[in-house]
């Protein structure tokens, strides 16, 4: 593009204005792990944004800052909307929030979820997020109950074997 077509003022502030991060329509559900760990990302990036404040003139550092601006908004926000729930507060023999429920698929193979908010979720640790279609099919069920899991490679049945807090 040529720069007769662009503002000076456009490539001032190019990458500094970010559109916010979404927020779930969900009531936002945490267990106790999980509200440290957005304590201590808002606490990390707090951390990162003050040395970059006084960086004005650098285009780079300004962009960084927008970045963590926006991020710590949305954490804030999560913090603020927190739901926080003691698994251990919760009944042993159903399937709830906070639950790490180990399941056996119907090829004879052994899985361990567990069932947290959405931020804390991770499926290479196995930790999925309450509104997800796998903890929706398990949520509210017993040890030797069968369930469908519904995902786009197939439906899969589990049955739960075992219900931990």
């Amino acid at each position: 593009m040529s720069r007769g077509f662009v503002k000076e003022d456009d490539l001032e502030h190019a990458g500094t204005d970010l559109p916010e991060r979404p927020l779930s329509p969900h009531p936002n559900y945490l267990t106790p792990n999980g509200l440290q760990q957005l304590q201590q990302q808002a606490s990390a990036l707090e951390q990162e944004r003050l040395p970059l404040t006084q960086r004005k003139e650098d285009p780079v550092a300004q962009q960084r800052l927008a970045m963590i601006d926006r991020d710590l908004r949305y954490l804030q926000a999560r913090l603020e909307s927190a739901i926080l729930v003691d698994p251990t507060a919760q009944p042993a023999g159903t399937v709830l929030f906070g639950a790490t429920v180990d399941v056996e698929d119907e090829h004879g193979d052994s899985h361990r979820f567990m069932i947290v908010g959405e931020d804390e979720a991770d499926i290479s640790s196995n930790r999925v997020s309450w509104v997800s279609p796998l903890a929706r099919a398990l949520i509210g069920q017993k040890v030797g109950d069968s369930v469908t899991w519904h995902r786009p490679l197939g439906d899969l049945e589990l049955e739960i074997i075992a219900i931990h807090y």
